[in-house]
C-alpha cells in the first residue's frame, strides 16, 4: 500500500464505479440503491485494505462484497424471487470457487450492464442537465463536487439536481434496459445528445473565464468510446465519437500560453494532436461502410475532418464543407447550422455571399440572444469595409457572450474597426 492509501483506493474505485453500478443496477433495479451499495463497498475498501492491503483484484473483490449486500437489499424489500434465489445461489457458488472464478463471473454480461446503465441515466422522462449530471455520476465516475465546478454550479444546486433524477427515475419505474429495436433510435438519440452537450462546454465553454475545459472533453470522450465498443455497428455512435476524436485533437492549439483564445484557422495544425485525427478518420471510415442514412453527428465529424485533412489553413476545402452543412441542414434544420453554413458560404465564394445568408436569419427568435449571429455579421461586415456597422455588432456579440475570453477577443475586434483594421 502507498503512503497514502485513501488515494489509491479512490482512485480505483473511480476506475471501477461505473461497471460496480451498472452490475448492482441489474440485481436491484434502481440506480440510486446500486450507487449507495457501490458506495458501501468503498467504505468496507477504505476499512479493511489499509490493514489486509489492496486484493490482487479490486474491481472483483469490490464486486462481490456489493453484490452481497445487494442481495440483502432485495431480502430487505421482501421480493424474494426466482431472479433473487439465482443470484444468491450464484453468489454462494462464487464464494465456494474463490477469487479467480469471482473475477470472471464479475465481468460475465459487464458490457450489457453499462449499455443498460448509459439508456437508463439518459432516459427521457429527465430534463437535459439531469441526464447530463447523472452520467457524469454514474459512468464518469465524477464527484458532485467536480460535476459542479465543471458547470461552475453550486455543489449544494448540483446534488439536489441528482438526487431529483434518482429519484424521478425510481418514481416512474423505468427499467433497466436496453430499448427495444422500435425504441431504440430516440433514446440513443438522447444518449447521444447527453455526451455531446459535456463535450461542448468543454470544448466552447459558454460561461465562466476559461475558454475552454479539458476535463469535460476527456469525461465526453471516454464516455463516447465506451458506447462505440458497446455499440459498433451504430453509425451515430461511430460519428459523435469521431468527431469529438477530431475536435479533442485541438485542444492543446485552442489557447495560448496565457489562456487567450486562438481561433480555428490561426492554429498551429503542429500542435493537434494527430492520433486523435487518426483515430476519429478511422471512426469515420468504419461509419461510412454501414447502411443507414448519413446523421447529423457523421456529417459533423465529416465537417471536422475536412479541417483535419488540411495541411494549412489555405488547403481548406470549403466548398465540401458548405456542402457539408447543406446536407447536415436538410437532415437536421437548425438557425445555427445555418449560420455555420454563412460562414463556410463566404470562405468558399466570398463574404457578400456569406452576409446574405447571415442577414436572413436575424428575425430568427431563437438566435435573438445568441452571440455567434453579431459576431458572424460583423466579421463579415468588416471584410465589406462596413467598419461602422461591424463595430456595432461586434460590441453587441461582446455584450450577449458570457465567456470572459470570448467577450475580450470581440471587445478588441470591435475597437479595430474604429481605425479601419480588419
Amino acid at each position: 500500500m502507498t503512503a497514502d492509501p485513501k488515494r489509491t483506493i479512490e482512485t480505483i474505485y473511480r476506475i471501477e464505479s461505473a461497471r460496480l453500478i451498472a452490475g448492482l443496477a441489474r440485481i436491484v433495479r434502481d440506480v440510486g440503491v446500486a450507487e449507495e451499495l457501490a458506495q458501501d463497498a468503498l467504505v468496507t475498501a477504505l476499512e479493511e485494505w489499509p490493514r489486509s492491503g489492496v486484493p490482487d483484484n479490486p474491481g472483483a473483490w469490490l464486486m462481490a462484497t456489493a453484490k452481497n449486500r445487494a442481495i440483502d437489499v432485495v431480502r430487505r424489500r421482501k421480493k424474494i424471487d426466482e431472479k433473487h434465489a439465482s443470484v444468491e445461489h450464484d453468489m454462494r457458488e462464487r464464494q465456494k470457487r474463490g477469487a479467480e472464478e469471482i473475477e470472471a463471473k464479475a465481468d460475465d454480461d459487464i458490457g450489457d450492464d453499462l449499455l443498460r446503465l448509459v439508456f437508463t441515466c439518459c432516459h427521457p422522462v429527465l430534463t437535459a442537465d439531469a441526464r447530463v449530471a447523472l452520467t457524469l455520476r454514474m459512468l464518469g465516475g465524477l464527484t458532485t463536487d467536480e460535476i459542479a465546478r465543471a458547470f461552475l454550479l453550486p455543489e449544494a444546486t448540483l446534488a439536489q439536481r441528482i438526487v431529483r433524477a434518482k429519484k424521478t427515475l425510481a418514481d416512474a419505474n423505468v427499467p433497466f434496459e436496453v430499448p427495444r429495436e422500435k425504441d431504440l433510435g430516440p433514446r440513443l438519440a438522447s444518449v447521444l445528445e447527453v455526451i455531446y452537450l459535456v463535450f461542448n462546454e468543454g470544448y466552447a465553454a459558454t460561461t465562466g473565464d476559461d475558454w475552454t475545459r479539458p476535463e469535460l472533453c476527456e469525461d465526453a470522450l471516454r464516455l463516447g468510446r465506451i458506447l462505440s465498443a458497446l455499440m459498433p455497428d451504430e453509425p451515430e455512435v461511430l460519428g459523435l465519437t469521431a468527431l469529438m476524436e477530431i475536435q479533442a485533437s485541438r485542444l492543446g492549439a485552442r489557447t495560448d500560453a496565457h489562456g487567450d483564445p486562438i481561433l480555428l484557422l490561426d492554429q498551429n495544425r503542429a500542435r493537434w494532436d494527430h492520433m486523435l485525427i487518426a483515430r476519429g478518420l478511422a471512426a469515420i471510415e468504419r461509419a461510412e461502410k454501414m447502411t443507414p442514412p448519413r446523421g447529423p453527428y457523421f456529417l459533423q465529424a465529416s465537417l471536422a475532418a475536412c479541417h483535419a485533412r488540411a495541411r494549412t489553413a489555405d488547403e481548406t476545402d470549403w466548398k465540401k464543407i458548405a456542402s457539408l452543412y447543406d446536407e447536415l441542414g436538410r437532415v437536421t434544420p437548425s438557425p445555427i447550422i445555418e449560420l455555420n453554413r454563412a460562414v463556410a458560404v463566404s470562405m468558399a465564394e466570398g463574404p457578400a455571399a456569406g452576409l446574405a445568408i447571415a442577414d436572413r436569419l436575424v428575425p430568427e427568435p431563437a438566435l435573438a440572444r445568441y452571440h455567434l449571429l453579431p459576431a458572424v455579421r460583423g466579421d463579415l461586415l468588416a471584410k465589406l469595409g462596413r467598419m461602422g456597422e461591424a463595430r456595432a455588432e461586434l460590441e453587441r456579440a461582446a455584450a450577449l457572450t458570457q465567456n470572459a475570453r470570448e467577450k475580450k477577443i470581440l471587445e478588441d475586434r470591435a475597437k479595430a474597426c474604429e481605425s479601419g483594421k480588419n
